[in-house]
């Protein structure tokens, strides 16, 4: 991956809190941070945007249980060197199982604390060339 996009967060979330959250810490800690509420405005900003990691949660509407990875399937078709984090509240063997499927990074359960994340991210980014 090119350093294009390496410093660039996609994070999709329908809880407003979390987004406001993860942009203001990501922010703090350097990256550009660029939100979606839903799955419609996620896909926008990645035929706009590289991003280094999008983080999305596997829930992003009340009307649906799964467009994160709906999400993921459009990071991989649009963006195939961009890593993925999924969030949910919700995590069972069949999501995980899915979750490779679909070619998600890494899963992570939520809550969890923002360093974490952080954590997860700056990892991935540094095994990335």
């Amino acid at each position: 991956m090119t350093d294009i996009g390496r410093g660039r967060l996609l994070v999709a979330d329908d809880e407003e809190s979390i987004r406001f959250a993860m942009s203001e810490y990501f922010g703090m800690r350097g990256y550009t941070v660029d939100c979606a509420r839903d799955l419609d405005e996620a896909v926008a900003l990645l035929g706009r945007h590289a991003y280094g990691v999008v983080v999305a949660d596997l829930r992003l509407s009340a009307t649906r249980d799964e467009e994160g990875f709906d999400l993921i399937g459009h990071v991989r078709q649009r963006r195939p060197a961009t890593a993925t984090i999924l969030l949910t509240a919700h995590r069972s063997p069949a999501i995980d199982r899915e979750a490779r499927r679909r070619g998600v990074d890494v899963v992570m359960v939520k809550p969890q604390p923002l360093s974490e994340i952080a954590r997860v991210i700056d990892g991935i980014l540094a095994r990335r060339p």
